[in-house]
């Protein structure tokens, strides 16, 4: 299924129409749809091998070289690119080279069933997708924005050195409050950065994709209209109209008489006067939201303040339809509970930002689900078609039933996952533990066939590790630090094992509900089950059985109750009790 439609429909801007006019100082929403970099390629489909990552200044001349060599391997297998294809091309592990192309189905608008299929990269990718994916390798993530008096954040904040030991002296949260949150990049800042990033090497990239015709200059490279429409990797328009439609060169083509190929200059300059109208529309929406911001953006806020003024269902509502317009926000949430379900999340994709000693549940199918800096909380995720990333957090549980997981600089956390794929785990991470997935709600199964999670193929205990430094990120790893395997993670013991609960007034009424955990539980932890399970029975016997008379067995009773509820105070559970009971 493709990338869900944003907006209402708009008419885009085609080729004829004049730029946007600049925006007022509070500019209303763009008259014509915006052209959009997707997200999901930059935010969950950068890998740390540098083998995938060609310096910029030879980056178009070796992916022309890359090309050639999948070409050849394409011609044989229908234009896909097989895994050995591609290690052999770039000279890679075969296991690299299949985590790459599960990273690209992961990413892609649509689904591709041949790239699915089991086998280690399946029935291989498009050569198109494929050198896509390899081009935004180059990619670097935004760094965080300078403050107004750098000087004075010196004298507060360590250097951070890659040599002087800083780094590594931070725990993840720690790390990302030391570059303090409101001078982290916002979503809007990040969407621009990856426009303007596809701004200046978009005459690469087409240059990469085309094909070569007879002709002089410009008009010797042209793109057919199905190769056209596999930009909509990086780029698509807010309202979800195919690139091909907005396109005046190739709206309305027959699919019985395909349209002519265009040479690519001419796709050159249609793309770049939508970039160009877009970034123009999404910075002058982003300066004024700083301005209008500023004298607040400099009194340090509270989690208990960022809570009273953050709605419990915390989505963006905002007026630009260049931003967000796919995802649900649950951010700054404190000893709190806060429950998800498919009727509460807009669009396809969740993200879990700066929660802390909270219960969080996402019971809904998704696409892309991302839990950044969270620190002693548990997060369940319901059902995750495409992948799950965690990053920079501490003692967090986290249960998910996934395709994917990324699990990138976090510390003392647990995983208890139902997940299809490898876990991926890369950067600096501390002290991690696996263990199978632990819990149902009526709806799981429902949601796992509607997002493609096979619950008979668990491979939670299967991880695969690459380094710490991420050549993409330049925040918790800069220039200069070699680089080592990243540490990966242990099997949780099966005596620590419990099954989690879902409070069952979280479910509607489903016609098959589930009944139990999908994905079977391996032989060691159903053992450890079954002996506290006949641990608790002989306990209840032996209650049953005492001979004594009933002042006794209600002093006894209620020694019980008391001591249940100090453990819910203990806990903390007592709060997760109240707060759910409250909704």
């Amino acid at each position: 299924m493709a990338d869900d439609p944003l907006e209402p429909p708009a008419q885009p801007q085609t080729e004829a129409a004049p730029a946007a006019a600049s925006p007022s100082p509070s500019p209303s929403p763009s008259p014509v749809a915006l052209l959009r970099p997707r997200r999901e390629a930059f935010e969950h489909g950068l890998l740390p091998i540098p083998k995938l990552i060609f310096p910029e200044g030879t980056l178009a001349q070796t992916l022309a070289q890359v090309k050639e060599k999948l070409a050849a391997a394409a011609g044989e297998g229908g234009g896909r690119v097989p895994a050995a294809a591609l290690a052999e091309a770039l000279q890679i592990p075969h296991d690299q080279a299949a985590l790459a192309l599960a990273t690209l189905a992961a990413v892609l608008p649509g689904e591709d069933p041949a790239l699915e299929a089991p086998g280690g990269g399946g029935g291989g990718a498009d050569i198109r997708d494929v050198l896509l994916f390899l081009y935004i390798q180059s990619y670097k993530r935004l760094v965080p924005r300078a403050h107004k008096d750098s000087p004075a954040v010196t004298d507060v904040w360590p250097s951070t050195s890659a040599f002087d030991g800083y780094l590594s002296a931070l725990s993840p949260i720690q790390l990302v409050r030391s570059n303090s949150r409101r001078f982290m990049p916002s979503q809007a800042d990040e969407e621009i950065h990856q426009l303007s990033y596809l701004q200046k090497h978009m005459a690469n990239i087409l240059t990469l994709l085309a094909d070569s015709v007879e002709g002089e200059g410009d008009d010797s490279l042209v793109l057919t209209m199905e190769t056209f429409e596999h930009l909509g990797f990086l780029v698509r328009f807010s309202e979800g109209t195919p690139l091909s439609q907005a396109a005046t060169f190739f709206a309305n083509s027959d699919p019985d008489m395909p349209a002519a190929p265009v040479p690519a200059a001419q796709v050159h300059d249609w793309i770049s006067q939508n970039i160009s109208s877009s970034l123009e529309f999404s910075t002058e929406k982003s300066t004024s939201k700083e301005v209008s911001q500023q004298a607040s953006s400099d009194i340090d806020v509270t989690m208990a303040d960022a809570n009273a003024t953050n709605a419990r269902n915390s989505t963006p509502t905002g007026t630009n339809p260049a931003y967000f317009r796919n995802t649900t926000f649950v951010e700054g949430f404190s000893k709190t509970s806060v429950v998800k379900h498919a009727s509460d999340v807009k669009g396809h994709s969740v993200k879990v930002l700066n929660c802390h000693e909270s219960v969080i549940y996402i019971l809904a199918p998704l696409k892309y689900v991302t839990v950044y800096g969270c620190s002693d909380a548990t997060v369940v995720l319901g059902a995750i078609g495409k992948v799950v990333k965690v990053e920079h957090c501490e003692r967090v549980h986290i249960i998910a039933a996934t395709k994917r997981i990324c699990i990138a600089n976090c510390r003392e956390c647990i995983f208890y996952l139902g997940v299809n794929h490898q876990p991926l785990i890369v950067g600096d991470n501390h002290k991690l533990q696996v263990a199978p997935f632990n819990t149902y709600y009526p709806q799981l199964g429902e949601h796992l066939a509607k997002v493609g999670v096979d619950p008979a193929v668990n491979k939670w205990d299967q991880p695969f590790v690459l380094g710490v430094v991420d050549p993409h990120d330049s925040l918790s790893h800069p220039a200069g630090v070699s680089d080592v395997q990243a540490e990966s993670a242990t099997r949780l013991d099966p005596d620590l094992f419990t099954n989690f609960l879902i409070p069952s007034w979280f479910g509607t009424e489903v016609q098959e509900p589930t009944k139990c955990c999908p994905f079977p539980l391996p032989e060691i932890y159903g053992v450890s089950q079954s002996k506290k399970l006949a641990a608790l029975e002989d306990i209840r016997k032996t209650i049953r059985e005492l001979q004594i008379d009933d002042n006794r067995k209600k002093e006894l009773a209620n020694a019980l109750h008391a001591q249940f509820k100090d453990w819910l105070y203990a806990s903390g559970n007592i709060r997760q009790l109240y707060c759910l009971q409250g909704d």
